[in-house]
């Protein structure tokens, strides 16, 4: 998401220590599940996501050294910490960011592919299951446009400015509201961009 559609206080713009933080799959696996699901503890995530509670821990703090969650003390009881996320979203524009967080940007944007590519892998599972009020609206679109990086730029922009007239929080959501994840990718064609050997 670029910068400038960020909501101060609500949404995150990532600087390299929070991007060497998310670069990690998991770490944005754990991120994600908080923001989708709410707070949580390290047993529950270890539990959603497949890992010992231990490892679950140790990402929660790590996220939370890099300012990306907060610790709920009152829910706590025990030896039981519950975490929630301390934003929104996280905003990464390649474009505006400087020189020095460039390695770090990458590395985190092949994170969000990756785990974008995974999302898109467990909601096909679930397709069949899907009702059908779900399945008459849900896209799976795939368009194939010849574009150069100013006019994908532009389209980003406006993609996201619709965007932002849907997002409501969770309080304000119309009846009948489920949490739905909208996926914009917008890439060269693999194999069609990239240099040519021994150039730069």
């Amino acid at each position: 998401m670029a910068a400038s559609s960020a909501v101060p206080g609500r949404d995150i713009e990532l600087d390299t220590a929070a991007l060497r933080v998310l670069a990690h799959p998991m770490r944005l696996n754990v991120l994600n599940l908080l923001r989708e699901r709410g707070p949580s503890t390290a047993s529950r995530i270890g539990d959603e996501l497949g890992i010992n509670p231990g490892a679950a821990s140790y990402h929660l703090r790590r996220l939370a050294s890099g300012g990306l969650i907060l610790e709920e003390p009152d829910r706590g009881t025990g030896r039981e910490r519950w975490w929630k996320s301390a934003h929104r979203q996280s905003i990464h524009d390649p474009a505006t960011v400087p020189a020095e967080e460039h390695e770090a940007g990458l590395a985190y944007t092949h994170t969000v592919a990756l785990a974008a590519a995974d999302r898109l892998r467990r909601a096909a599972q679930e397709v069949p299951l899907l009702p059908q009020e779900w399945l008459d609206v849900a896209t799976f679109s795939d368009f194939l446009l010849h574009l150069a990086p100013g006019d994908v730029d532009r389209l980003r922009a406006e993609i996201f400015e619709v965007i932002s007239r849907y997002r409501h929080e969770e309080s304000e959501a119309p009846e009948g509201a489920s949490p739905v994840t909208l996926q914009v990718q917008a890439f060269p064609l693999p194999g069609t961009a990239l240099p040519v050997a021994g150039e730069e």
